[in-house]
């Protein structure tokens, strides 16, 4: 699940001339995903990378991958605009990238406040399993973090696990009871390209098994009034998820893409003494979400 570029590949894509993105709505423009497409396609060996990842992220067993971007990012600098429209061409080769939140660019900052409720993601405590908008109707298909700076005190592994694998666990009972319309999380307003609210929502969407969406986040568990029935049968699926999970501490220049309809996310707690670190030397991620579409031209 961790992909590295090939050398050839890395050196031609440092001079590449990629220009200025453009949006249309919430929508990456279908103009600039061409150009952008059609610019990385002359590159040596991208074709076979480009195929890689979506093999990662939609083939048998897949779900998520990391493509490790370190190099270019030491090359170009990882505040460099063309870095970022580097990382945004990848990810038009797996589905259309989107934003939203109209208040916030394609790429969304998640830093680290510390004044912050330490569950959120820009909290310093675990962010529990979630997949993201999980009470829209359309909730994007893809989930992307772009790591700028790891904690400098050594926290905040991110976590990930396949939620249909942890469906298949468990009790009869409780599969069927999240296949019931119980569970609500969360705020909506002012989204683009997301549907409308889903209140309230099954975690399992009632697809064939080990296909669409497992709306789950842990959060709610907390932060919601659920029936004691299904609060259980929920907490017995976050166990679950826990204990398949795996772990990897993202580096500068990594690039994870989640496969929202087969894995979820989170992250542990990052490292005490985070009010002691300078705000500009903070973990720092980019997230940017993705639509698969019938034309966007991937294999999604």
């Amino acid at each position: 699940m961790f992909i590295d570029l090939p050398s050839e590949l890395e050196a031609s894509l440092i001079d590449l001339p990629l220009p200025t993105w453009e949006l249309d709505g919430p929508y990456l423009a279908q103009s600039t995903r061409d150009r952008y497409r059609t610019e990385l396609a002359a590159t040596p060996r991208f074709a076979e990378t480009a195929a890689t990842l979506r093999q990662a992220l939609t083939g048998e067993g897949g779900g998520y991958a990391v493509l490790r971007l370190g190099n270019l990012a030491k090359a170009l600098g990882i505040g460099d605009d063309r870095f970022l429209r580097l990382a945004t061409a990848f990810a038009i080769e797996v589905a259309v990238p989107f934003s939203p939140f109209p208040r916030w660019p394609l790429w969304k900052d998640i830093g680290v406040k510390v004044d912050k409720d330490p569950w959120k993601s820009s909290g310093i405590g675990y962010n529990a399993f979630h997949m993201d908008l999980v009470n829209a109707t359309l909730p994007p298909d893809y989930t992307t973090l772009l790591c700028v700076r790891t904690d400098p005190l050594g926290g905040g592994p991110s976590i990930l696990s396949d939620s249909h694998a942890a469906v298949a666990r468990l009790s009869e009972k409780s599969r069927a009871l999240v296949a019931e319309s119980a569970y609500h999380y969360g705020t909506f307003f002012d989204l683009f390209g997301v549907g409308e609210e889903y209140k309230p929502f099954p975690i399992l969407n009632g697809s064939e098994p080990g296909g669409g969406f497992v709306r789950f986040t842990a959060k709610m568990l907390e932060r919601s009034q659920l029936g004691q029935a299904h609060a259980d049968a929920a907490r017995e699926l976050e166990a679950e998820l826990v204990r398949g999970q795996v772990s990897f501490m993202l580096q500068p220049g990594d690039y994870l893409i989640v496969n929202q309809r087969r894995f979820l996310h989170g992250r542990e707690a990052l490292h005490d003494g985070q009010d002691t670190v300078p705000v500009s030397d903070r973990r720092l991620l980019l997230q940017l979400f993705l639509r698969a579409g019938a034309d966007d031209g991937s294999a999604a």
